[in-house]
């Protein structure tokens, strides 16, 4: 690690800190104003910084505008509020309201040593089922630090600040807020990430669950083009479908008129406490037995912002070009199984399972059934989660293959399975690698800390192949397994563990029976 006390010079844009074991003061000049940050031995952080204006009062359900500026020098120490969210209940206290509707902040990381040259810039879009995280969840210091690059965390509108697609809304964003806001985060980035020591040429968006279904937006949407060079999508898998305008309208048709707004709606609804718009599908959205386009709040296809459905594009190649890095978990279903089933003190039973394939896939329930006999399972909980996880409409393997094979003609796509067993359960169900599961091994604040030599090793590898690919558009590098980009008409997948069987390479369509899943 790099001690301050031994005066190396710090990046452009800082000043110099004193020789001190403690966090110094450093400071950026953007488009904004000067913004003033903190650098320790390791990092320079600069937090709570505003991207856009406030999308509040009038501005709730517009596109971003222009982010405020100011004169002297903006306090960028703290991360600044999130975006309005429920904090979960507990037995006898209902959930609370966090964060407030002045959102749209994001944060930057820098190595606190100088480079030779400007530094990749990696831009995480956070997870949360499209309703709940921010940017500041995440400490992307040993990211930073082990791979050379900046990392930018970010905020944006969630739940039906970030959705609704009201009939009345007649912008091109309707429906798709959310990622109006995360192209003027891009924007940011790409004007003032020069600042900061940062290549604004070589940008890399991921993100992981919501985030890694916006970065499969991201690749559409015409609004994004230009602003990004690769991209990694983790645990969101772009095969499957986003809501049609036309369910999105029906749907928020409908909360309107649940919520007393029938004349003037966008007045009434804009003038609604923000707490009577959070609980709006909160039942729906940690379910395993859904599609993901069955989430209550979702991005918008057949929209300007987003014309097609993700697959449709990719298989139209009306998406960007660019290198494409495409994964999940091995047991990405297992959680979601867990919270709706076990953890209520409900676990699906044997009578139980049968039904709930009929209800989820009417007339090829039986064919499931008999591809997935109770009796190749400990529990009936784990068979229905096996079912969902290599199914994947919601998340899971089977519905990466259409996006891989669609991509891989059109740009270099490398594809991966996370597959390190957590040692996790939920009332007595073993996660395994679950939903989420990888997210620690890039990025601190979320997850369960890397205790073990080996889990911290697997961190190492894959912060190395995540920011080679950020920096070249391979991930292959010295002293890394090999990752082969994969081939339309059955590539391979990298598997992702530590332990004997390590990294290696993996047939995913085959471990997760997708011939039987995708019909071919």
């Amino acid at each position: 690690m790099l001690i301050l006390a031994a005066a190396v010079a710090l990046l452009p844009g800082t000043t110099h800190a004193q020789a001190s074991g403690a966090p110094q003061r450093a400071t950026v000049h953007t488009t904004e104003g000067t913004l003033g940050g903190v650098v320790t031995s390791d990092v320079r952080t600069f937090s709570g910084i505003p991207y856009a204006a406030p999308p509040t009062g009038a501005r709730r359900w517009q596109p971003p505008g222009r982010a405020p500026v100011w004169t002297g020098v903006r306090d960028a120490t703290k991360p600044g509020s999130p975006c309005p969210q429920l904090d979960g209940s507990t037995p006898g206290r209902p959930p609370k309201v966090v964060g407030n509707e002045n959102c749209l902040f994001l944060n930057v990381t820098t190595p606190a040593a100088r480079s030779t040259g400007p530094l990749p810039v990696m831009v995480w879009i956070h997870g949360g089922g499209f309703v709940q995280g921010a940017g500041s969840d995440y400490d992307a210091t040993r990211l930073t630090t082990q791979g050379k690059v900046i990392t930018v965390t970010l905020n944006y509108r969630l739940g039906a600040l970030g959705y609704l697609a009201h009939p009345d809304l007649r912008d091109p964003y309707a429906g798709n807020y959310a990622l109006a806001d995360q192209q003027a985060a891009l924007r940011w980035v790409k004007s003032n990430i020069a600042a900061f020591g940062g290549d604004p040429a070589n940008v890399t968006i991921f993100g992981e669950s919501a985030g890694g279904f916006s970065v499969c937006a991201h690749l559409e949407a015409p609004g994004s083009r230009g602003l990004f060079q690769k991209a990694i999508v983790q645990s969101g898998p772009c095969g499957n479908d986003f809501v049609t305008l036309k369910e999105a309208r029906a749907r928020a048709t409908k909360i309107a008129s649940d919520l007393g707004c029938t004349t003037q709606v966008l007045a009434c609804l804009r003038a609604k406490p923000v707490m009577d718009l959070l609980p709006i599908g909160s039942d729906r959205v940690f379910t395993a037995t859904a599609r993901i386009g069955d989430m209550p709040w979702i991005f918008t296809a057949g929209t300007p912002a987003l014309p097609l459905q993700p697959l449709d594009a990719l298989r139209r190649a009306r998406t960007a070009r660019v290198p494409l890095i495409q994964g999940g978990t091995h047991d990405e279903m297992r959680p979601f199984v867990a919270v709706q089933f076990d953890a209520q003190g409900l676990p699906v039973t044997a009578q139980q399972y049968p039904q709930i394939l009929l209800d989820l896939m009417g007339d090829d329930a039986r064919a499931v059934l008999d591809r997935y006999p109770l009796g190749r399972f400990a529990t009936p909980s784990l068979a229905l989660a096996t079912v969902l996880s290599d199914w994947g409409r919601k998340l899971g393997a089977c519905s990466q293959i259409p996006a891989a094979e669609a991509a891989a003609r059109h740009m270099p796509v490398y594809e991966f399975e996370f597959a390190e067993d957590s040692g996790q359960q939920i009332v007595g169900l073993p996660l395994g690698a679950a939903h989420g599961t990888d997210v620690p091994y890039l990025l601190d604040g979320q997850g369960t800390p890397l205790t073990t030599p080996a889990k911290q090793e697997l961190s190492r590898d894959m912060i190395a192949y995540w920011t080679r690919f950020a920096a070249t558009g391979d991930p292959n590098g010295p002293g890394l397994p090999r990752w082969p980009a994969y081939r339309s008409g059955g590539g391979a997948t990298l598997s992702l563990a530590s332990g004997p069987d390590g990294i290696r390479q993996v047939d995913l369509a085959t471990e997760h029976d997708c011939a039987f899943w995708n019909g071919n």
